[in-house]
């Protein structure tokens, strides 16, 4: 049951958020021009693919940090993982995914997203059963 929800919610992601790309991309393209859209498109791709290389850098940093002092670095870690996903972000066209991919740059705006997949990974985690069949 709760796959089939799952399942039902990322397929109407997959569908829903590309029509909403195109639908801005269509209403800026005729607003400012296509050459200027795509100038937009590829410049916000490049500079975001620089400031996500900087952050992940930084990240990296980290996590070497809490290495050398023995602590394992999980914080760094969920850093690392959101900073790939806005990477993934800010080079797919469109500007919606821009303003996400944007916005997981900057470690206030993942805060809250850090703590929902804490909070996922826990339940996930305390939920699950050991199951042995003989």
């Amino acid at each position: 049951m709760m796959r089939t929800k799952v399942l039902i919610i990322v397929a109407a992601l997959f569908i829903v958020i590309p029509i909403l790309e195109f639908t801005v991309l269509i209403e800026v393209g005729r607003r400012i021009g296509t050459l200027y859209t795509l100038i937009l498109v590829f410049g916000a791709g490049i500079a975001g693919a620089i400031l996500a290389r900087m952050e992940g850098l930084r990240i990296l940093g980290r996590i070497q940090e809490d290495l050398r002092a023995g602590m394992m670095p999980a914080e760094p870690l969920f850093d690392g993982l959101l900073v790939l996903v806005a990477a993934v972000l800010l080079v797919t066209p469109g500007f919606l995914s821009d303003v996400a991919g944007l916005l997981l740059l900057f470690p206030p705006a993942r805060y809250p997203i850090k703590l929902f997949l804490r909070r996922q990974i826990r339940q996930w985690i305390f939920t699950r059963t050991l199951r042995i069949s003989i």
